[in-house]
C-alpha cells in the first residue's frame, strides 16, 4: 500500500511531464482516495474500463488517454459526466499520460512495442523524437514484416506497400503518427510502422518506396501503461491488474 501522492510522484519523476507540448494535462486528472492498495492499469479511461476497475475494487487507474484534452469546453456533460461521476462515487484516482508514456525508453508505449516485436533500437527521430528506429533481428520481406505484426499484435495490418524491398531499417511511432512517416523517411526507414493511416500515407509509400503499416492505434499502444503500473506496484507493493478494453480502432 502507498498514498495517493507517493504514487502521484513516482509517476511524475519516471514520466517528466514537464519536458512535452502535450494535447492534454498529464498526472492526476481526478484525485480519489488517499491510501492505494490496488492499481489498475489500461489503455483508455472510458466507462467500461472505470466500471471493470470497480468491479476489481481499484483505488487507481493509470492510463494512457485521459478524460480531458486541449479543446474540450469544459462542461461535464453526457458520457465525460457519467466517467467521472463513476469515479468520484467510488472514490478511485485517474492518472493518465499521453506523450510522456509514448516516450518512456524502457517502460513507453514505442519502447515496449519495440520489445514486443524483438526489434532492436538503434536511434529516435521525428518532432520531439518521439519516433523510433531500429532493426528486426534480420532482414525481412514487406510480406514477412505483415505476417509478424499480425501474429504479435493480433491484428492484420492496413499495409501500404513500398517498392517491395529487402526491410532492413525500421522505424515506429505508436497510436495516430501517421504525420510522422516523412520523418521516418527522412531517417532511413525502410518501412514505418503505427496505428492508423491517412489519405496520404498510401500515395507516399507508393512514390518514396518505403512501406507503411497501420496496425491500429489500440493494439499499438496496450504496453505502456501496463509496463510502468507493474513498476510501480513493484516498488510500492500493490496489486496490479492490466484490463484490456476492446477497440476495434
Amino acid at each position: 500500500m502507498t498514498s495517493r501522492d507517493d504514487l502521484d510522484r513516482y509517476f511524475a519523476t519516471l514520466l517528466e511531464p514537464e519536458r512535452f507540448e502535450d494535447y492534454g494535462p498529464n498526472g492526476l486528472q481526478i484525485e480519489g482516495k488517499r491510501e492505494v492498495a490496488k492499481l489498475v492499469s489500461g489503455v483508455t479511461a472510458s466507462l467500461a474500463l472505470i466500471e471493470a476497475a470497480v468491479d476489481a475494487r481499484a483505488d487507481a487507474i493509470f492510463v494512457h488517454h485521459g478524460l480531458f484534452w486541449r479543446g474540450h469546453a469544459g462542461p461535464l456533460t453526457g458520457w465525460l459526466k457519467k466517467r467521472v461521476a463513476l469515479l468520484m462515487k467510488h472514490d478511485i484516482s485517474l492518472f493518465a499520460y499521453h506523450l510522456p508514456l509514448d516516450d518512456h525508453p524502457v517502460h513507453g508505449n514505442n519502447a515496449q512495442l519495440g520489445a514486443k516485436l524483438k526489434f532492436v533500437i538503434e536511434d529516435r527521430f521525428g518532432k520531439q523524437r518521439l519516433g523510433f528506429i531500429g532493426r528486426a533481428p534480420q532482414p525481412m520481406t514487406g510480406a514477412a514484416l505483415a505476417a509478424l505484426l499480425q501474429f504479435r499484435l493480433a491484428r492484420a495490418p492496413v499495409v501500404a506497400e513500398g517498392d517491395g524491398r529487402m526491410i532492413k531499417r525500421i522505424a515506429w511511432c505508436t497510436g495516430g503518427a501517421q504525420g510522422y512517416f516523412e520523418a521516418a523517411i527522412a531517417a532511413g526507414a525502410d518501412a514505418y510502422l503505427t496505428g492508423e493511416i491517412s489519405e496520404p500515407q498510401a500515395h507516399i509509400a507508393r512514390e518514396t518506396g518505403v512501406a507503411f503499416y497501420a496496425c491500429g492505434h489500440h493494439a499499438t499502444e496496450r504496453y505502456g501503461a501496463p509496463a510502468v503500473a507493474a513498476q510501480a506496484a513493484e516498488l510500492f507493493a500493490l496489486e496490479h491488474q492490466f484490463i484490456d478494453i476492446e477497440n476495434p480502432a
